[in-house]
């Protein structure tokens, strides 16, 4: 049956139905509808619907009564959608949700106060979540010695996997440019003065005690720590993490325990890894540029490199690949319930932990030299 739609007045002229027949489908476009806009230019004051002679619909019968509606909301006309299907009703609802328009008037005028007040109550707000986010980890880690945690084995076996092997490569690559790139820097410096055997330790030393595990550190917190808040926040906007708790699972025992006892384990390897890597790539400036011989390389770099000094990154390592786990963790539990929150969450985790990676990096170097290590 052919679609049509009859337009009625009631007796004062102030109700318009609109009466629609037949099968209002895509397969019978295009449709016969009345000069509404023409209707609705007297003195209507209402407009309603009458679909008992309906005989199918889609989308198109939607989009024309989204249409009419929207004309008739313009014009400030009531409308009544009793007399449309129950589906209709529904949907046109979701059509009629107005979502959020960014202002067009962008005025970066402000108080300066208030903009140091806003910042400032911000950050606090950050210090109290990362303290309450710690102490929650804190009591993780006590049901986890006690054999009280509930967490998947597997999980861990995967996590330390995932940070540990799989980093390897961009690890190596990175270690060996760094130290690639501190011998020739170091070498146009001391050929100045004929030291040029002196690049094996520059580079022995700034590998092991900064440059190795800040940057296995620092590629961990755009690689590992970026996934960590991705993956929870996931969970978040999948309402993941509600349904762990409403089976009465310690969503941190289960999500974050794994992935943060992996990293601090991982870490310190691969800032040993990342050690000898840059060295390496010092060794390959200074026997193939600077002319020194491979054994000698070795000897002067055995003598600059004690054992101390490893323990130097090795502490700090294990406290890098910490903060990275925390702020991964931290910012994808407490993510938003949107996609955009998700990105958001996943570029902060990086930025904030490559910040505390830098000043814990400054603060353990202050320390260590204070103490003579």
């Amino acid at each position: 049956m052919n679609p049509e739609c009859i337009s009625q007045l009631n007796e004062d002229g102030h109700t318009l139905s609109l009466i629609f027949s037949g099968s209002w489908t895509i397969g019978n476009l295009p449709f016969s509808l009345p000069d509404v806009q023409t209707l609705l230019a007297g003195k209507i004051a209402r407009i309603c619907f009458d679909t008992s002679s309906l005989n199918q619909w889609d989308s198109s019968f939607l989009v024309e009564i989204a249409a009419i509606t929207e004309l008739a909301t313009s014009k400030t006309i009531s409308v009544d959608v009793n007399g449309l299907p129950v589906g209709i009703r529904k949907l046109l609802l979701l059509t009629q949700k107005k979502t959020a328009i960014p202002p067009t008037d962008y005025s970066f005028e402000s108080n300066l106060f208030e903009e140091i007040g806003k910042h400032t109550l911000r950050i606090a707000e950050q210090v109290l979540e990362m303290f309450a986010f710690t102490g929650e980890i804190f009591l993780s880690y006590l049901r986890f010695c006690t054999g009280k945690a509930r967490y998947l084995k597997k999980d861990l076996m995967f996590f330390l996997y995932d940070c540990g092997p799989q980093a390897l490569p961009i690890i190596t690559l990175i270690s060996f440019l760094v130290g690639f790139t501190l011998a020739f820097i170091g070498a146009v410096q001391l050929k100045m003065f004929g030291a040029d055997i002196y690049v094996a330790n520059l580079v022995g030393l700034t590998m092991t005690r900064e440059m190795g595990p800040m940057m296995a550190a620092i590629i961990m917190a755009g690689r590992t720590g970026a996934s960590y808040a991705a993956q929870l926040g996931t969970m978040q906007v999948n309402e993941e993490v509600d349904a762990l708790q409403t089976m009465g699972i310690n969503p941190l025992d289960f999500l974050v325990l794994p992935r943060m006892t992996a990293l601090i384990i991982m870490m310190p390897m691969l800032a040993i890894f990342s050690d000898f890597i840059g060295i390496a790539g010092g060794f390959f400036i200074g026997c193939f540029s600077l002319d020194i011989s491979p054994s000698l390389y070795y000897e002067q770099t055995i003598q600059a490199v004690t054992l101390n000094h490893f323990l130097v990154g090795i502490i700090k390592s294990v406290v890098f690949g910490y903060l990275v786990a925390f702020c991964g963790c931290l910012k994808g539990m407490l993510c938003g319930r949107s996609a955009d929150a998700v990105g958001k969450a996943t570029t902060s985790a990086v930025v904030t932990a490559i910040v505390l990676i830098v000043i814990t990096d400054a603060g353990f170097t202050f320390f260590f030299n204070v103490i003579g290590i």
